[in-house]
């Protein structure tokens, strides 16, 4: 059996409707697990079932806001319902309503963004636990960003709530670790998203990011995708608490030019 099999388990994925989520749900499926496919749109939650279904693989669609617990509630049942089992929860959707400094955000804005990338977090985790308790197991996966080891100018609530992330992993890590419950946490750099579009179609932010990143460019969903494969597979199976960085190098610095 190969490392990253996960023939017989079932994943959830917010925010998998496009993007890195969808890239996440389309290549959990692919290594044959069954998927519960989430965001806001049932609609678009349809088209990608629809396009793992093609390929053979098996998923459904639910429609669930991350800010409102009883539909993540009904999320985690639905699953539970439909498959009798959780094995991977990845908890990816976010939202960034404000870009600007941190001294313009409102109170009511900067709350919402805690609570939606933070809160929700550990609610979904939480209403999953118990299930993963009973079948000896299961991996929670939280998509972070680079951002959350950075300050920013412009991005300063998204951050702290992102670095507020991999502190959630680490806890739930050492809370459940006992149990055989894994938490880990992805935190990719900038990538060719709708979410991030204000970043990558500026093109004063672009060619400052990809020329201070070593690998010259920005990256791709799919590029993010393997990392919460592995996580959810055997392969992690020793690997809790921790924060995989996919930024094309950025944080580990800029790269060498002739010019320098």
């Amino acid at each position: 059996m190969s490392l990253f099999d996960l023939t017989g388990k079932v994943a959830i994925v917010t925010g998998a409707s496009k993007g890195i989520g969808r890239a996440i749900a389309e290549r959990l499926a692919e290594q044959g697990a069954r998927v519960a496919v989430s965001s806001r749109r049932i609609e678009a939650c349809e088209e990608v079932v629809a396009g793992i279904a093609a390929k053979g693989g098996q998923a459904f669609a639910i429609a669930c806001n991350i800010g409102r617990k009883p539909e993540l509630q009904a999320l985690v049942d639905a699953t539970i319902a439909r498959w009798g089992r959780i094995d991977t929860v990845v908890c990816n959707a976010a939202i960034n309503p404000h870009f600007g400094p941190s001294t313009t955000i409102p109170d009511e804005v900067f709350d919402k963004v805690m609570a939606s990338n933070i809160k929700s977090n550990l609610w979904l985790a939480n209403m999953a636990i118990p299930q993963m308790e009973k079948q000896g197991g299961g991996s929670i996966v939280i998509v972070s960003s680079i951002g959350g080891f950075r300050g920013s100018p412009v991005l300063g609530a998204y951050a702290i709530s992102k670095a507020a992330d991999m502190q959630l992993v680490r806890n739930l890590a050492v809370e459940h670790g006992p149990k055989n419950i894994r938490a880990n946490a992805i935190a990719p750099g900038l990538v060719r998203t709708d979410f991030a579009r204000a970043l990558w179609e500026n093109p004063d932010i672009y060619r400052k990011r990809t020329r201070d990143t070593p690998l010259g460019r920005i990256g791709e969903p799919d590029e993010i995708a393997g990392a919460a494969v592995f996580l959810a597979s055997p392969a992690a199976g020793f690997m809790t608490g921790q924060t995989i960085t996919i930024d094309g190098g950025v944080l580990a610095g800029p790269p060498m030019r002739a010019e320098d």
